[in-house]
């Protein structure tokens, strides 16, 4: 992944974007490239009623969240810029990228049937737009990186520093 100037990653509060989350930390680590977690936000029709301020701070709480679940808060040594956007999730990763040497690291969903009924997917939305590659990672992959430090009492990867 040489030349990759930034690593964006999408970040929802599924098990599937913890994985892209330690995945994105990796490439980012290696490449010394920008690390740009987005949380995208867009009030709903339920939502009418809750301030705007309200849920763009529940979005920006779902990155801090996702950071203390994985590595127990921000990791050290990468240029961190976490971007909350108040736009549909597959917009606001696009508009994120910002050239060719970019990398998108999205969490793989597990409900297609669900995504064709409702227009297609994210990472779908992204593939066909973003200009630059992307890479969908699995909550298997996560769940695999624990499994044998569970099983050992090993300290779990995602911990440490």
């Amino acid at each position: 992944m040489t030349g990759t100037s930034r690593v964006i990653v999408g970040l929802s509060g599924s098990l599937s974007s913890l994985a892209a989350l330690y995945h994105a930390v990796g490439e980012a680590a290696r490449n010394e490239a920008v690390l740009v977690p987005v949380a995208a936000w867009a009030a709903a029709d339920k939502d009418g009623l809750r301030p705007l301020s309200e849920l763009e701070h529940a979005a920006r709480r779902r990155l801090d969240i996702a950071f203390e679940q994985a590595y127990g808060g921000y990791p050290a040594g990468l240029v961190i810029r976490p971007l909350v956007v108040n736009a549909e999730p597959g917009r606001a990763l696009v508009a994120a990228v910002s050239g060719p040497d970019d990398l998108l690291v999205l969490g793989a969903t597990t409900r297609r049937g669900l995504d064709r009924l409702r227009g297609g997917s994210v990472a779908r939305h992204c593939r066909q737009r973003a200009g630059c590659q992307v890479v969908e990672v699995s909550p298997s992959a996560l769940l695999t990186r624990l499994e044998l430090p569970a099983r050992t009492g090993a300290p779990l990867p995602l911990l440490a520093r």
